[in-house]
């Protein structure tokens, strides 16, 4: 952990650069790992039968969104401690932690018995009864796992407010590691375990989030004892279980419209054509992987700027965002180059060589990466701008401002080009893009003129 104080001249780019660097390319590590996780079931569920991989597709963006709406309190911890250990407040710390965990435990308490009638839902909405079937058990699984999964996030943001990214990093992958030994052990039945098919990738999400909690647990209360993370941990704190909840709700809600609205994109591909769809799938996961960097970059700079807003050190506030986004915006340009001169061969490691449909997707996909290139500089650029925002916790008017962007905006322009300018999957990229541009200048413009600018 960097011990440079927050009362002392602000530090050089140079110095900035490396410390963001520190903090954040542990976490870059931590969420490609979690997406090994996502990617390992999609394969093992595969490779067992495709009515549970469609199960497995039609139940985890669900859980996800659900997930994604509670999550707020646990990203909500990062800033807020942040900003306490600027001015050496260890009592705050833990009482942050502490009603992190609460409000994080309530809300998958209160959802999770909705999982159970997972499978009446779907086949109500007019799913195949088999899918219906397998999804509904995967779901009560995926219930059970939503808690753990929570109270993960929060203590991630804890260690990450820190500044103890590493550990992080090593328990997340172990996580993706013990994932894909429990898939292969209880889906297929191998080495004398019973084979249980998609129950068994559901109960090795949830020994995984059991495990990743339990260890982080352990190493929270060994790293820093003198915060004396759960103690009383029984007890609510009315003052910060309320000063949490104002501030996580909103980044809950925005995160989840950011999530709804490529949703509805891949619902308007489906329109378009399987070809379009296939090519979507490809490209969106090619451009999440790059975008991997920024959100570790995005929650290096919430750390590090809740601790300069914490003391009023704008000056050095101003000097680490301007680092922040400097690094943001190399790696966008790289992006786009690559994106620009090699897309046939990044979608053509999705796609089978011997597939006779390969050349459409390959040609779907190039011209849908060629948008990505301008949509990786504009996304990137509003979760910047997020991450920014809540180090100085400033969460509602960009919740608003990226609902508005992305569903008033970007979603309409998504299918008026897409659909009545008959662009197909190109015009619903730009419709994306333009959303995400609109949220990015909102956010960057808030940033700027009201907390470093003005200093």
């Amino acid at each position: 952990m960097q011990q440079d104080s927050p009362h002392a001249p602000p530090a050089r780019a140079g110095e900035q650069i490396r410390a963001l660097l520190g903090l954040g390319l542990p976490l870059v590590g931590s969420h490609l790992a979690q997406m090994a996780i996502v990617t390992t079931d999609t394969l093992m569920m595969g490779w067992y039968d495709i009515p549970s991989l469609a199960a497995l597709s039609l139940s985890g963006p669900i859980w996800f969104n659900v997930f994604v709406l509670g999550s707020g309190f646990g990203w909500a911890v990062m800033p807020m401690i942040a900003s306490a250990l600027s001015q050496g407040d260890g009592r705050q710390v833990r009482r942050i932690t502490r009603m992190g965990l609460w409000l994080s435990a309530l809300w998958g308490l209160i959802v999770t018995p909705f999982f159970i009638f997972a499978e009446s839902i779907f086949l109500a909405i007019g799913q195949d009864p088999e899918v219906s079937r397998l999804a509904g058990i995967y779901m009560v699984w995926l219930g059970l796992a939503m808690t753990p999964a929570l109270l993960v996030n929060v203590l991630k943001s804890y260690l990450s407010a820190l500044e103890l990214t590493r550990a992080i990093l090593f328990i997340t992958i172990l996580g993706a590691v013990l994932n894909f030994v429990f898939d292969w052990l209880l889906i297929f039945g191998n080495l004398g375990f019973p084979e249980l098919g998609i129950s068994g990738a559901g109960i090795a999400s949830l020994l995984g989030n059991l495990i990743a909690f339990g260890l982080l647990a352990v190493y929270a209360g060994r790293a820093r004892p003198s915060h004396q993370l759960f103690r009383n941990i029984h007890r609510i704190d009315r003052e910060y279980f309320a000063r949490v909840f104002r501030l996580g709700w909103p980044i809950g809600l925005t995160t989840f419209a950011e999530v709804g609205l490529f949703a509805a994109a891949t619902t308007m591909m489906g329109w378009v054509g399987t070809i379009q769809l296939a090519a979507h799938g490809i490209a969106l996961q090619i451009a999440s992987l790059t975008f991997m960097v920024h959100m570790g970059l995005s929650q290096a700079i919430t750390v590090r700027g809740g601790r300069y807003w914490g003391v009023g050190d704008r000056d050095t506030l101003r000097v680490a965002s301007l680092a922040a986004m400097g690094m943001s915006l190399t790696f966008a340009g790289l992006t786009i180059i690559i994106f620009l001169t090699i897309p046939g061969s990044l979608v053509g490691l999705f796609v089978d060589p011997a597939d006779p449909q390969r050349p459409a997707i390959l040609a779907a996909g190039a011209s849908l990466l060629a948008v990505a290139a301008l949509f990786q500089l504009v996304d990137s650029g509003q979760v910047m701008a997020l991450g920014m925002l809540r180090g100085v916790q400033d969460t509602r008017v960009p919740m608003i401002m990226a609902v508005v962007s992305y569903w008033v905006v970007g979603l309409p322009v998504s299918y008026v080009m897409g659909f009545t300018f008959g662009l197909g999957g190109t015009g619903i990229w730009l419709g994306l893009t333009v959303g995400l541009a609109g949220a990015c200048l909102m956010m960057q413009t808030r940033y700027w003129t009201r907390y470093t600018l003005s200093a």
